[in-house]
């Protein structure tokens, strides 16, 4: 093998240092700087984007924070607008309630009324009927000399006490 030759060890070591310097001159001065570059550029943009998406998490979160309040206020402004609109419904509801009362009441006296003109137009007909029924028992019992006046008289007496 003529690597292992001893005789062109030097001019092998020779060569090999140069193209060892020369490679790590070309790698450090172009090779190196430009993936350095490429990397930084990589990590500028990774930086950016995670910054980016930072902005957007935050701007998500207040959205969120409006979206939240906006609807408590609704929700809040909901319930309000739900308790009003029911104290209106019940102050409606009394309100009717206490006309139709005073309509009952009304009808009522109404009705009373109409039932004491009957109670006192049948009282007098039964009173008469009764004077009339009572003059007849007492001609067929043959005491003529009583009157209808007489017999009114006892009547009234007799219901006034």
């Amino acid at each position: 093998m003529p690597q292992l030759d001893i005789s062109t060890f030097t001019s092998q070591l020779f060569w090999l240092c140069i193209c060892f310097f020369t490679m790590l001159f070309i790698m450090s001065k172009l090779i190196i700087p430009r993936i350095a570059e490429v990397l930084a550029l990589r990590k500028r943009k990774i930086d950016n984007y995670l910054e980016r998406a930072r902005a957007i998490k935050e701007q998500a979160e207040d959205s969120l924070d409006k979206y939240h309040k906006a609807l408590e206020e609704a929700t809040a402004g909901a319930n309000k607008s739900l308790v009003q609109t029911q104290q209106e419904l019940n102050n409606m509801i009394n309100q009717r309630q206490q006309e139709l009362a005073k309509k009952l009441q009304a009808q009522i006296s109404e009705g009373e009324a109409e039932i004491h003109k009957s109670r006192d137009k049948a009282l007098a007909e039964v009173q008469a009927v009764a004077q009339g029924l009572a003059l007849d028992v007492v001609k067929k019992l043959g005491l003529s000399d009583i009157t209808a006046k007489d017999l009114n008289a006892a009547i009234e007496k007799t219901s006034k006490e």
